[in-house]
């Protein structure tokens, strides 16, 4: 069993993170081209980067914790997994927080201003922008 830990921790982590997709709506994995180019370029850099260090003697692992699956120059496919599993795990994670502050993310359709700035001073929205502070005009 032990063989499975490396897959475990990444399923933990997961399970931690997953959540947020549907309670918060975040629609990282509905967004799935989005994702993958956010995750081709990290995947390749830090799969070259470990498998320089791998080449090089200066990386290993545990074979006893890992599932023994290798890939081209001895990378295990749980360590490439763990290239795709943290960061899905970490843009869920500012995704949701993003999503609970109303922050924009710059790509949403043209409409009225959301987040902190388009807030009147009593908190209710405003169509037309925000109140100038102490004028009660509009902006």
């Amino acid at each position: 069993m032990r063989q499975f830990v490396y897959l475990g921790v990444l399923a933990g982590c997961l399970l931690c993170a997953l959540w947020l997709e549907p309670v918060f709506r975040v629609n990282v994995l509905r967004r799935w081209r989005r994702l993958l180019l956010t995750l081709v370029p990290v995947v390749l850099v830090f799969a070259l980067w470990d498998l320089a260090a791998i080449a090089a003697g200066h990386w290993t692992f545990d074979p006893e914790q890992t599932t023994g699956v290798l890939l081209p120059g001895d990378l295990p496919l749980d360590e490439l997994l763990f290239f795709v599993v943290v960061p899905v795990c970490a843009i869920l994670g500012f995704e949701a927080v993003r999503a609970v502050n109303r922050w924009p993310a710059g790509d949403e359709p043209a409409g009225p201003p959301v987040g902190p700035a388009a807030a009147s001073p009593d908190g209710a929205r405003s169509p037309s922008g925000p109140v100038t502070p102490g004028t009660g005009d509009r902006a």
